[in-house]
C-alpha cells in the first residue's frame, strides 16, 4: 500500500446543484443558477461549449433541438443567431423565452453572488482541443485574481488535456461514465485534482483509493436522500444532485 499523499485544498461545498437547478427550471440558462442559487445551494454544475464564431455558451447537447427553439448542431450558429433562440419554452410556459446565456454572463453571475462553480468543458464533435483550450482561457480571464477557481471538467480527454495546456492553474477533474481500469493513471496523466464519476460507479473503497493518491472525489448524479447520505459518509468531497429541493445544501455539512 502506497503512502498516503497529501490531498489538494478544495474549497467547494459538499453539494452542488445539475445544471443550475436540476429539473426545477431549463437546465443551463441563468435562471436556473438563480434557482439553484435561491435553494440555498452556493455551487453550479453547467456545460459549456463553442459556437460558430467561438462564443463559449452553455448547452448541454451537441445538437439544439432538445432544449431550444433551434435545430441543428450547436456550433454551426454564430452566437448572434444562437442569443434570439427560447431556451425555456422546452421546459414549462412559465419559463418560455428565456435565454440561451453566454460563459461570461454565468460568470459575472457567480462571482456577484459568491457561487463556486464546476464548468463541464462539452465539445461538439470533433472541436475537443479547440474547445478545451477556449474555454479555459474564457475561465482564467472571468475568474482573474478569485479566491476560489472554477473547476474544469470533461469526459473528452482530449479537451481536458487542452484546458490544462491553456491554463495550467485551473483545477479539473476527468468525467467517467464507467469506471476504468486505469483511472488512476489518467488522473495522473491529465495532472487531474478530482476524479468525477457517475455516482453508481463509486464504493468505499474507490474513494479511499483515489484519496490515498491524493485525489478529491466527485460524483453525479445522486438524487436519492439516503444514497447522497451514504457518498457523504465514504467522503466523496463533492455530490452533483438534480434534487435541490428534496436535498438541503447544507445536508453533508457536518459529515
Amino acid at each position: 500500500m502506497s503512502a498516503m499523499v497529501a490531498l489538494p485544498p478544495w474549497p467547494y461545498p459538499r453539494l452542488c446543484a445539475h445544471r443550475g437547478a436540476g429539473k426545477l427550471a431549463p437546465e443551463n440558462t441563468l435562471t436556473s443558477m438563480r434557482v439553484g442559487h435561491a435553494h440555498g445551494y452556493t455551487m453550479v454544475e453547467f456545460d459549456v461549449k463553442l459556437a460558430a464564431d467561438n462564443v463559449v455558451f452553455l448547452l448541454h447537447d451537441a445538437t439544439l433541438e432538445r432544449t431550444s427553439s433551434g435545430r441543428g448542431r450547436a456550433d454551426a450558429l454564430p452566437w448572434r443567431e444562437l442569443s434570439r433562440l427560447d431556451a425555456g419554452g422546452w421546459h414549462s410556459a412559465k419559463y418560455a423565452g428565456e435565454m440561451l446565456p453566454t460563459f461570461a454572463a454565468i460568470a459575472r453571475w457567480a462571482r456577484a453572488h459568491g457561487v463556486a462553480c464546476n464548468v463541464e468543458i462539452k465539445p461538439t464533435p470533433g472541436r475537443e482541443r479547440e474547445t478545451g483550450a477556449a474555454v479555459a482561457l474564457d475561465a482564467l480571464a472571468l475568474w482573474r485574481d478569485a479566491e476560489v477557481l472554477p473547476l474544469m471538467s470533461s469526459f473528452s480527454e482530449d479537451a481536458l488535456q487542452a484546458c490544462g495546456e491553456a491554463a495550467p492553474s485551473l483545477p479539473r477533474a476527468l468525467l467517467v461514465d464507467k469506471l476504468p481500469v486505469d483511472w488512476l493513471a489518467r488522473l495522473e496523466r491529465l495532472e487531474c485534482v478530482a476524479l468525477d464519476a457517475d455516482h453508481r460507479q463509486l464504493t468505499r473503497e474507490v474513494v479511499e483509493i483515489a484519496h490515498r493518491e491524493g485525489y478529491r472525489v466527485c460524483c453525479w448524479t445522486a438524487n436519492d436522500p439516503a444514497r447522497v447520505a451514504e457518498l457523504g459518509a465514504w467522503g466523496v468531497d463533492t455530490v452533483i444532485t438534480d434534487a435541490i429541493d428534496a436535498i438541503p445544501a447544507n445536508a453533508l455539512d457536518a459529515g
